[in-house]
């Protein structure tokens, strides 16, 4: 290990440690790096514009974080909970299934965990604690472990940004997204069940069947924001960023000339607020690009995966390996860090592996939001306590249930990549 890798080790972990945000942890590591070595400090934006440049998809996560906020800014939201209501809300623990089906349905338009709990998971939580219906440490943690879903059903913000470091198709990364977000909506809901059944949560009164039309008919036009999405990246009829453009396009439609139920204030409000969302996932990126430089030059992904090729390791077991580490991370790290700047690092050694690497994506984005909902660290759970006031011991109390059934679904995806690659095969993915 060269002194330069040392110095820049340190200052890293020192930043880090200080509480210094991880974006900025990363450039100023890297500036380190290049003046230890008598590099100019200018490679560093020269890094960056080169891999801005070199990386259209990633204009793809402003568009995809404009298209969440104006959904959660319009009354799309609504009406989608409604609709869920009318579908599930009539079962026992009906609205702990209303809040799963939410949120695989608005995973659909948001590709983002963040954007489904604070949006859609702030109204859906007042609905289930409304007269005692449910406790609100429950009412929190379901609404936490269904947002985890939102970046797994495509559109996904992680996994753009895990096409960017691993160069595998985004197409194929959405549609292996599919299976195992309705995997994981299932189990939530299968958990739900035992619970409500155990602690004899209250019924809801049905929808009748002759509301069911007109709910679904105010519904239906944000339904069709996913197939809008697929049929255009896999129709062949725009390129995943322009697909992006186009949801944003089309939640602006909708919110605003459809539903009228955007104002020109409001709108101001979502494009400030995207602006900073963007900015913040820039930073990450862009010290990200400047770090993956520093690891190639130091040859570090190549003696990782001659190490873990020597060493004659079974496929199975590495991906064990790299998921538990990944869960263990997930507790103190986002998953925008880990996607960016710890998943390289074993990249060449899945490939040599024999290891498909739209599997292996879509684990790394299941096992990263996972995290999200994991304590003491669980990003998703500090979400919910600001937007709701619900105390976080409350929440944790009722979170490790949901957390297990989802480390179950992810076993499953583990053990079963055929399962996970099958509508990717489906469509002519040759992995």
């Amino acid at each position: 290990m060269s002194l330069e890798l040392i110095l820049f080790l340190i200052a890293l972990f020192g930043l880090a440690a200080i509480g210094t945000p991880i974006g900025y942890t990363i450039l100023i590591a890297s500036l380190v790096y290049l003046g230890t070595a008598g590099l100019d400090l200018a490679l560093a934006g020269e890094k960056i514009l080169q891999g801005l440049f070199n990386s259209f998809i990633l204009l793809s996560v402003p568009l995809f974080i404009v298209a969440a906020n104006i959904m959660n800014a319009g009354s799309i939201s609504d009406r989608l909970l409604n609709f869920c209501i009318a579908m599930v809300g009539r079962f026992r623990g009906g609205l702990g299934h209303v809040n799963v089906l939410a949120s695989l349905i608005f995973s659909g338009m948001s590709g983002s965990a963040v954007a489904d709990a604070a949006g859609i998971g702030k109204i859906i939580i007042g609905m289930m604690t409304k007269e005692g219906r449910f406790s609100r440490g429950y009412a929190a943690a379901i609404t936490a472990a269904s947002a985890t879903i939102g970046p797994i059903i495509p559109p996904s913000i992680p996994m753009v940004l895990y096409a960017l470091v691993s160069n595998t198709s985004i197409g194929a990364l959405f549609l292996a997204g599919i299976v195992p977000g309705l995997i994981m909506g299932g189990v939530l809901m299968v958990m739900n069940a035992i619970i409500a059944t155990r602690r004899g949560f209250t019924m809801e009164d049905p929808v009748p069947l002759r509301k069911l039309p007109k709910t679904t008919a105010q519904a239906f036009p944000a339904l069709l924001m996913p197939v809008i999405l697929l049929y255009g990246i896999y129709g062949g009829v725009t390129t995943p960023t322009e697909a992006a453009a186009v949801a944003a396009f089309y939640a602006l439609v909708l919110a605003g000339v459809f539903y009228r139920a955007l104002s020109l204030k409001k709108l101001y409000s979502v494009l400030v607020e995207s602006a900073r969302s963007s900015a913040a996932v820039g930073v990450v990126i862009g010290g990200a690009l400047i770090l993956n430089y520093i690891v190639l030059t130091e040859n570090i992904p190549a003696i990782m995966s001659g190490f873990l090729t020597d060493l004659d390791v079974h496929p199975l077991v590495f991906l064990f390996g790299i998921n538990v580490l990944v869960l263990l991370l997930g507790c103190v790290l986002d998953a925008t860090t880990i996607i960016l700047v710890i998943v390289p690092l074993f990249i060449p050694a899945a490939r040599a592996l024999g290891i498909d690497l739209v599997h292996f994506g879509v684990l790394v984005v299941v096992n990263s939001m996972i995290g999200l909902i994991t304590p003491p660290y669980g990003i998703l759970l500090f979400v919910i306590n600001a937007v709701t006031g619900i105390p976080l011991r409350e929440i944790i109390v009722e979170i490790w249930g949901f957390l297990a059934v989802l480390v179950l679904a992810l076993i499953i995806m583990i053990l079963s990549p055929g399962l996970v690659l099958w509508l990717p095969r489906l469509f002519g993915y040759a992995g």
